[in-house]
Order: structure tokens, then C-alpha cells, then sequence
């Protein structure tokens, strides 16, 4: 098939979360025989208009609004012309057989190009806007613009059940939702390879993500006061040169000094992409939060057993008692318990790895999440008959 991804802020050629999910689900349907063109707005004067990746996927960049970075919530006034534009593109040689948008804003310009010229359009919201009061200008808000986006398109997939009931609850048809979890390089994330050194007599805990309240890092230094010993390595937020002005690591420090487990908290900043596994491999158990899907994944295919809150899209990824624990979400001494119960215990820890190895190959492979999505794509196809009726229509 011919598939048109459509990520205007999240470039499969930068780095970030949702860029690397991209990048990588694109690869794996062209590794699945699909021709795929991602569509990302142009944020630099200097690069190629089309780039060709290693594996096939064409990268082309459109030139709606000035080439530099926007901030992806000030982005909906160029979406008419990123639209407008896209449309000219296929209108001009190459027509997809579907189009796939991530994240809000590349739906409504997907809807707008898309529908003009017959092609179906799968949307990924990837997350969802917290209420209704957040306003885009003077205009709907974006809660407003994701419920009628949702009913617009001829199939929205959701990563989780949690995403799959927000979805119903603002007011997407059950019939246009599909379920279709994230993946995971097993490849570039595996148990195998060099690891960051460290102290082979103190236990190391790794938790990743942004230095954000919502992150649940509060918790995890509260939860160090249970756990004797261990260390705590957080991945993530501003480099390390940047993080003496960084708010959140302002905070999370002042909070260690605060229960005195300050010498025992350690703050990387961000790391390259290609840097994690190293990191995933040094750690004995790795802390998720609810909001963190991606790094226990990570963690997974790296062999790496997992504790987090138990809720969200944790309980779906980790199977409590096998793959890790999951314990009460803001709960700083249930979270320390079971963090020490499992460093005490080198048996189980070994265990839940293998297990956690397991599942994250056999389930989350990207092989597997691009063949399912492929499968939704399919099913939205028009055949040649149907196309030739509504080219005469």
C-alpha cells in the first residue's frame, strides 16, 4: 500500500518520544513491503525538501509557516497551508491509498487534504487535551477540535484501553476505534551490549522521563527513605550542563536534601536515544510511572523488570507478579516496599527480567504493531470498483 503518515511537529528524523514512535513504526511497515511517505513541517531553511531514510521511508517537508521550531500548541494557524499544500502534492503524482495522522493537529490537516481527494484517514491522538477550557485563541478548544476530529475520520487507533474509554467519552463512535498498543526496537533494546558503569554493591534504580510533577519523580525520592543502600538514577529533562537552572531538578533535589536520601539521587539529564539501552542495562529494576509506557518497554526488551503505579496504561503493559509489581499510585511507602522486597531478592528479580524479555518481543515487537495497524489500514481500502464509482459520482 501506499501510506501517507502525517507528522508535522514530530519529525522521524529528530529525536523524542513520539519522533523515535514514527520513525519506527514507518520503518516497520516499509520492512512490511509498504511504500511510505511522512509528511513534517519544515523547521529548517537548510534541509533537503525529501529525505530518504535507510530503510526506504521518503521524509518530505512542507514549507507551512517560517522554518524554525514552533511549539506544537501554537501550530494550528498553519494547518490550512500545511493542508492546502499536501493535497497539491498528491494531486500531482503520488496519491496514498491511506493516510495516517499522529497527534491532533496533523488530523485536521489530514482530514482537510484527505477528504478532498477520496483518501481514508487513521488518526492517532498518541494524548489527548485535559478539558474543555483549553483554548486555542479566540476559537474552539482543543478538546472541542479532537471530539469532532475523532468523528471525522474513518478510524481512530488508540495505544490503550484507557485512551480507547477517553475516546468513547468524548464522544467517538466504538465502531471507528481500534486498539493497537505501542512498540519496541527489540533490536536496538536488548539485554545484550555495553551498559554504564556502576557500583557492583549498590542496587540501582532507574526511572525516565521529563522532570515534571505529573512524572511522579516526587514520589520515587520519598520512596528511597524504604529502601536502604540503593540508588535512584533519573534519565531525563534538559542536559546535564542545564539542569542547575531546571525547575524540575530544582525541586526534586531540594526534596531529596528534605528526606536525606540527597547523596543517594542521582539526575542524568537527557541522553540520546541511542544512549538508553546502556542505561536500561545498568539498572536492576526500573520505576515507570502511569504516564510512561515507553521507558518500561525500553526497560522490558533490555531485560529489566518493571515497578510502577497500578494504573493507566501500566496495567496493561506489565503483568503484575511476573513481568514486576505494580503497587497504589501515590503511595511513596508501598512504592519503597516493594522496591526493596524486590532488590533483596536477586531470584525474583531474574524472573520478572526474563519474563519481562519475553513479553515485550513476543507482544510489542514493532513487526507485530505494524502488522496490526496494516490490518487497519486494509480494512479502510476502497477497491478498484469502488473507486471507479465515486470518480464517476
Amino acid at each position: 500500500m501506499r501510506i501517507a503518515m502525517i507528522s508535522e511537529h514530530a519529525s522521524p528524523l529528530g529525536a523524542g518520544g513520539r519522533n523515535v514512535q514514527v520513525a519506527d513504526l514507518s520503518d516497520a511497515l516499509a520492512a512490511l513491503g509498504h511504500d511510505v511517505h511522512v509528511y513534517t513541517r519544515r523547521e529548517d531553511p537548510d534541509v533537503a525538501e525529501v529525505v530518504v531514510t535507510p530503510s526506504g521511508v521518503q521524509v518530505i517537508h512542507i514549507a507551512a509557516g517560517p522554518a524554525r521550531p514552533i511549539p506544537s500548541d501554537l501550530l494550528l494557524p498553519y494547518m490550512g497551508e500545511f493542508a492546502r499544500l499536501l493535497g497539491e502534492r498528491w494531486r500531482a503524482g503520488w496519491m496514498p491509498d491511506v493516510a495516517h495522522a499522529h497527534y491532533w493537529t496533523s488530523g485536521l490537516a489530514a482530514v482537510t487534504a484527505a477528504k478532498r481527494v477520496g483518501v481514508p484517514v487513521v488518526q492517532s491522538f498518541h494524548e489527548l487535551g485535559d478539558n474543555d477550557s483549553e483554548s486555542i485563541g479566540q476559537g474552539p478548544s482543543r478538546a472541542e477540535y479532537e471530539r469532532a476530529l475523532g468523528r471525522a475520520v474513518d478510524r481512530v487507533v488508540a495505544q490503550t484501553q484507557d485512551e480507547f474509554q477517553d475516546l468513547v467519552r468524548i464522544g467517538v463512535p466504538r465502531a471507528n476505534l481500534t486498539v493497537v498498543p505501542s512498540g519496541v526496537d527489540s533490536e536496538r533494546f536488548t539485554p545484550d551490549g555495553p551498559a554504564v558503569p556502576r557500583d557492583p554493591e549498590r542496587p540501582r534504580i532507574l526511572s525516565v522521563g521529563r522532570l515534571v510533577e505529573r512524572k511522579g519523580f516526587g514520589d520515587v525520592v520519598q520512596a528511597m527513605r524504604f529502601v536502604p543502600n540503593a540508588e535512584v538514577v533519573v534519565v531525563g529533562g534538559p542536559p546535564a550542563a542545564e539542569l542547575s537552572e531546571d525547575p524540575g531538578a530544582r525541586m526534586l533535589r531540594s526534596l531529596a536534601e528534605q528526606f536525606k536520601v540527597a547523596d543517594r539521587i542521582r539526575l542524568v539529564g537527557g541522553v540520546a536515544h541511542r544512549d538508553l539501552p546502556s542505561w536500561y542495562r545498568s539498572a536492576d529494576v526500573l520505576i515507570a510511572s502511569p504516564w510512561g509506557e515507553q521507558s518500561a518497554l525500553e526497560a522490558m526488551a533490555c531485560g529489566v523488570p518493571i515497578i510502577g503505579a497500578a494504573e493507566g496504561v501500566l496495567t496493561e503493559t506489565v503483568v503484575d507478579g511476573l513481568t514486576g509489581d505494580l503497587v497504589p499510585a501515590r503511595d511513596p511507602r508501598a512504592l519503597g516496599s516493594a522496591l526493596r522486597r524486590l532488590i533483596n531478592d536477586k531470584v525474583r528479580r531474574f524472573t520478572y527480567a526474563t519474563a519481562a524479555l519475553d513479553r515485550a518481543r513476543q507482544a510489542y515487537s514493532w513487526k507485530r504493531v505494524a502488522a496490526q495497524v496494516g490490518s487497519v489500514y486494509t480494512s479502510l481500502r476502497r477497491t478498484p470498483a469502488a473507486a471507479v464509482a465515486e470518480d464517476a459520482v
